[in-house]
């Protein structure tokens, strides 16, 4: 085995000094394994899919996606003139016209050069509701962590002694217009083992950020510690929430000073809107003699609720099929949507009755998500597409009718495309789905792309993918997309029994995946290569070392790798809830059995990999990919390196650099599956 031979990964480490993120010789050593992969896989082939690539990015053509604030449907919008991006608003009767008139409010390019900083925009806290300030997040090179800086909506300029935090993992939200409740660094003792806000407090205008008054604290183990306030006329409230872990979370009001607990089961997420109480439940709940299932939604009257006196009504219940997958509120109806055998479906919930009504008129075979929502009207934005089938937005009001007003453009010839769905069956019987966009004339198996992630209950779903549709598809490949368990596909059981000592699951339903592709004849395993990214770079880790003989190329982007070290390094102990606790023997029993890293054998033969990272990277460490590399290095196997100085958790911060590595990846892929 090469890598981390021992509990004391410090002393045994060989590679520790790559996770020195800016250090003199780990940069050395990315530049030393950048180059040659450029130089390797740059070409004529190469250089036009990074140029069909940007085209897709960067035509004006897509779909500019809006939400309402007030009068306004605001923008952001990323173009080959504008690399860094626009904030910018429009009315709907523009933006209903074929080319709608846009009223640039900041522009990032601009800004970033007046500043002399690598601006990426990360979001905009606009006050409600006169909309008259912001509070805009800049990030420098993509990272998650950003500055704060206040706006002034009606001069549209920074304002100057105005509220401004430094680069932080902030969390924000305004109080009134002269207030804030902030949880920030500040300082010594004020930040939880994950990086994030312990406390939060209360931020007055002119008041030095020291000073500011503490409101709500947290432990150093919870995750994050977050205040917010709902400004809704007649229903104003200040909320505040201390994550103890990834999935559980505890949520209090305070009023008048006092914190009132809202006590739904900590594992839940809730919403609170107007006079509604939503609770989501990720496990089953017995509530007042009432047994729930877990992927239930339920509602009750949020005073009653928090007297102890209210009755909670069922609004949607799972079965073997359907799960919940995504909800939003209009002022007086909740939209749902559902996935049924991961297909779709939109209905529009009376409150109070709580009965469903179906969205009429909604595209055939294409998958349906709430694109927008007005909380304080009854505007409704659903955008609905497929693998082969680009985007169309659709426009009305809930429970009222839709119709199609922006339609993007097709990026590749789909005529001989077809999608299908199959079931393979995992090594414990569970029949795992997933669907294959091929060619409809092709005879015999044929180069392949199997994607898939398994974790923190994020459902994977068809969707058009101009970029993927190009440098793939059109150029005879066959893409593949594997509902594994550990996502959300079939609610929350589906990832629920895949964490901690179940997360073998996850790599056993892509396996099995992987093999009926090739039992069905659609690929061969010469001809198979898989990618993912974050906890889907993870589960390629696992394929290299523990499924090598199932694939003919992997790519591996800004992943978790290295399991004995990742909750010591950025944000990585946030996820102890889903992986376990390395630093526990019991869980490092069973973690131990799949961390690549750990894992990796020098006397097996791997297909060739290709991983990436970001220097920028301030969620996931770059220092699991470099030290991975090295470690394959070592052990005699073919693997190729990329690092982005810049990007953060995305890999990239801009267009050109999403089409940079989006060439890398499926020239690469091209080369090794298709022989050319």
């Amino acid at each position: 085995m090469v890598g981390v031979t021992d509990t004391d990964s410090k002393q045994t480490d060989p590679y520790l000094w790559l996770e020195e993120v800016t250090g003199d010789d780990a940069l050395a050593w990315v530049r030393k394994h950048n180059d040659p992969t450029v130089a390797d896989l740059g070409g004529e082939r190469f250089e036009q899919m990074r140029a069909d690539a940007l085209e897709v990015l960067d035509t004006d053509a897509r779909i500019p996606y809006v939400r309402r604030r007030g009068a306004h449907l605001y923008n952001f919008w990323r173009d080959a003139t504008n690399p860094k991006g626009l904030w910018r608003r429009t009315t709907l009767e523009s933006y209903l016209t074929e080319k709608p008139a846009w009223d640039v409010i900041i522009d990032v390019d601009e800004l970033a050069r007046a500043d002399g900083q690598n601006w990426v925009w990360a979001g905009a806290d606009v006050i409600e509701p006169d909309h008259s300030l912001a509070l805009i997040s800049l990030s420098r090179g993509g990272s998650d962590a950003a500055v704060v800086r206040e706006f002034d909506m009606r001069t549209r300029e920074f304002v100057t002694g105005g509220f401004e935090l430094s680069e932080a993992k902030s969390q924000v939200s305004w109080e009134d217009a002269d207030t804030l409740l902030v949880g920030t660094d500040f300082g010594e003792g004020s930040l939880t083992e994950s990086g994030y806000p312990r406390l939060v407090k209360r931020w007055r205008r002119g008041q030095p950020l020291a000073e500011a008054e503490t409101v709500f604290s947290g432990s150093e183990s919870d995750v994050v510690v977050a205040g917010s306030r709902d400004r809704t006329d007649g229903f104003e409230r200040t909320l505040v929430s201390r994550a103890l872990d990834f999935f559980n979370e505890q949520v209090y009001e305070l009023r008048d000073g006092e914190l009132i607990r809202i006590d739904t089961p900590t594992d839940a997420s809730i919403s609170i809107h107007r006079q509604w109480l939503l609770i989501e439940l990720r496990t089953d709940w017995s509530y007042r003699f009432q047994n729930y299932p877990a992927g239930s939604l339920l509602a009750a009257d949020y005073e009653e609720f928090l007297d102890g006196r209210g009755e909670v009504q069922v609004v949607f219940t799972p079965d073997a099929h359907t799960c919940l997958h995504h909800y939003a509120w209009t002022r007086d109806r909740l939209v749902v949507v559902t996935l049924a055998d991961v297909a779709s479906r939109v209905q529009v919930y009376t409150p109070g009755t709580w009965t469903a009504e179906p969205v009429a008129d909604l595209p055939q075979n294409t998958n349906t998500t709430i694109a927008a929502a007005d909380p304080l009207g009854d505007e409704i934005f659903l955008d609905s597409s497929g693998f082969d089938t680009p985007s169309r937005l659709l426009h009305g009001t809930a429970g009222g009718p839709l119709s199609e007003i922006k339609q993007a453009p097709s990026f590749f010839d789909s005529a001989d495309l077809e999608v299908s769905q199959y079931f393979a069956t995992s090594d414990d019987g569970t029949r795992v789905p997933y669907f294959v966009v091929g060619h409809r004339h092709r005879q015999g198996p044929g180069p392949t792309l199997l994607g898939g992630y398994g974790g923190f209950e994020v459902a994977r779903t068809p969707g058009y993918d101009g970029v993927l549709g190009r440098l793939w598809l059109a150029r005879g490949g066959t893409y593949v997309l594997a509902n594994i368990r550990g996502g959300g596909e079939y609610g929350p059981t589906w990832h629920t029994q895949a964490m901690r000592e179940g997360r073998h699951l996850v790599a056993e339903d892509f396996a099995s995946v992987a093999r009926d592709l090739a039992a069905r004849g659609i690929t061969t395993v010469e001809q198979l290569g898989a990618q993912g990214g974050s906890n889907g770079g993870l589960l390629m880790g696992i394929m290299l070392t523990k499924y090598p003989e199932l694939f003919g190329a992997l790519v591996c982007s800004v992943p978790l790798l290295d399991m004995k070290r990742f909750h010591l390094l950025l944000a990585g102990a946030s996820w102890v809830a889903e992986y376990g606790d390395p630093d526990n023997p019991d869980d490092w029993a069973f973690i131990s059995e799949y961390s690549p890293y750990q894992n990796i054998s020098a006397d097996r033969r791997y297909p060739p990999v290709l991983i990436t990272t970001s220097t920028r990277d301030d969620r996931v460490h770059p220092g699991h990919a470099r030290k991975m590399t090295a470690a394959l290095e070592a052990a005699g196997h073919p693997v190729r390196y990329y690092e982005n100085i810049e990007g953060g958790h995305a890999g990239a911060s801009d267009n050109p650099q999403i089409a940079f590595r989006s060439a890398l990846i499926y020239e690469f892929l091209h080369r090794t599956l298709n022989g050319n």
